[in-house]
């Protein structure tokens, strides 16, 4: 089964990073953040995935392409240009790399990849988020009803501190930014049927309006509650808030440590 991840947005909410690549390659630790949303699925054992590229799509690119150069042993023939690598690879993965276009949205770059999912179920997220979701499970849960599609619903991190007080307006607890309890939103994870693209008129559909809103109104979307970790990362704060759970050693979404 295929996974799709949407790598081709501008990400302009987080300029100070974007401007020099694209949103998915912002690193948390040594590695980009698609690196470990990939992982993720990967340890789940799904390892064949289709980017959807678009703004500064030669970034992912040139990562992908000499992903194994950079990261083991080698020894290159100057004269023929022929490349040795030592050792056994880190990934075994299938990554195809596609450019869905620079201004395409959300839903016409799922659309522009017809062709590599065929008639097949998919695997579908953006590619900045990061949870400790079972991914078989998840599936799981898909298979139970038979809809056309699953999302993903999650609690976010609050932007805020939480405040739980009295009517007296004694504190009675307060939280740092805390997951909160009430209200899902989208957390992306999605699992889809080929027939939801059918769903997709062209470039300029956003997947979170008509194709989503249409498989609601048809009783063809549900959701997987994810009562756990989950953050995107918009903001510099968001990659900061990340990074730090790498190098804490505990990074919910990786059975990997970043110390």
């Amino acid at each position: 089964m295929k996974t799709i991840i949407l790598a081709g947005g501008r990400g302009s909410r987080i300029a100070e990073y974007t401007n020099d690549v694209p949103k998915p390659m912002i690193a948390i630790g040594d590695y980009p953040i698609v690196w470990h949303l990939m992982k993720l699925y990967a340890d789940h054992g799904f390892n064949e995935f289709v980017l959807a590229l678009g703004y500064k799509g030669h970034v992912l690119r040139d990562y992908f392409v000499n992903h194994q150069a950079m990261n083991s042993d080698c020894t290159v023939n100057l004269k023929s240009g022929n490349v040795v690598q030592h050792g056994e690879p880190d990934c075994d993965w299938q990554v195809s790399l596609i450019d869905t276009g620079l201004n395409t949205m959300t839903g016409g770059r799922v659309r522009r990849l017809r062709e590599y999912v065929g008639q097949e179920r998919f695997l579908l997220t953006y590619g900045d988020g990061l949870a400790d979701i079972d991914i078989k499970r998840l599936l799981e849960f898909h298979d139970s009803h038979g809809k056309m599609v699953t999302v993903t619903a999650v609690h976010p991190i609050a932007r805020f501190g939480e405040l739980e007080f009295s009517a007296g307006g004694r504190v009675l607890s307060f939280q740092e930014k805390p997951q909160t309890s009430a209200g899902w939103v989208n957390g992306g994870f999605f699992v889809c049927e080929p027939q939801f693209l059918e769903l997709i008129a062209g470039d300029d559909t956003v997947l979170e309006r008509e194709p989503l809103e249409t498989a609601a109104k048809l009783g063809q979307l549900m959701a997987y509650e994810h009562h756990g970790f989950w953050h995107c990362m918009d903001t510099v704060r968001d990659r900061l808030t990340l990074q730090e759970l790498w190098e804490s050693g505990n990074a919910p979404w990786s059975k990997l440590t970043g110390r």
